[in-house]
């Protein structure tokens, strides 16, 4: 089965076209202020009439009025929603205009040897009408920032579809593959700091996307697809 990419944060024209060329399947922006990431919805709409048919644009945000939303996505033929806050499931679904624009809902898995303490099967239950739960690290703030959770401790069996997020970068998505998939009904993966471009310090340049890392990314997620396709 294929693994599903999105590449998220992107901020200029040159990387949406990367991330299509190397072969993403969605495309996110942030649409959370506080983000070093963050765009308007008006920008965020620019951006997104550059993506071909079937590349689906994913819109973040974070604790947001439902009327904010609903204006974004008007803007955003086609988009997908992902919630990244503290939103219940009754917000998402009144944001969503009830269900029936998809949606995603971000679980903050905690670090360490915490992740059995979050109940992802109850929290998958919760969010049933998502269509799929958003793996990513609980750190202080919104956002994985940039670290990786203890896939190992995840439950076996959960009833969704995954998108394993946070943390992850060409040379330990393969890794990630092959611990979270067979533990929910399908696997995707979601990166933004892993394919971030550096300055001359080696400091990541938030919002700024390295072609080459894009490329890496989603060679490494085909290469852990055919390695899977082989043990099976």
């Amino acid at each position: 089965m294929r693994t599903r990419i999105k590449i998220c944060g992107l901020t200029r024209e040159q990387d949406v076209d990367a991330a299509v060329a190397a072969g993403a399947d969605a495309i996110g922006f942030v649409l959370y202020a506080k983000s070093p990431r963050a765009v308007t919805a008006a920008r965020a709409a620019e951006l997104a009439r550059r993506l071909p048919p079937f590349i689906t644009p994913v819109l973040l945000f974070v604790n947001a009025p439902a009327t904010e939303i609903i204006a974004a996505c008007a803007m955003i033929a086609g988009a997908t929603v992902q919630f990244h806050g503290d939103e219940t499931p009754q917000d998402c679904a009144a944001a969503t205009l009830d269900n029936h624009r998809p949606w995603l809902r971000a679980a903050r898995i905690p670090l360490g040897d915490g992740a059995p303490a979050f109940d992802l099967v109850k929290y998958a239950q919760d969010y049933s009408h998502a269509q799929a739960i958003l793996l990513d690290a609980h750190v202080d703030g919104f956002g994985g920032g940039g670290k990786a959770f203890n896939w190992s401790l995840l439950p076996p069996n959960v009833n969704a579809h995954l998108v394993l997020s946070g943390g992850l970068t060409p040379a330990n998505v393969g890794d990630g593959i092959a611990q979270v998939r067979p533990r929910g009904k399908t696997l995707a993966v979601d990166v933004s700091s892993g394919v971030e471009a550096c300055d001359a310090t080696g400091a990541p340049l938030k919002g700024i996307k390295d072609p080459e890392k894009i490329n890496q990314f989603v060679s490494a997620v085909r290469a852990a697809d055919r390695h899977l396709a082989e043990i099976d």
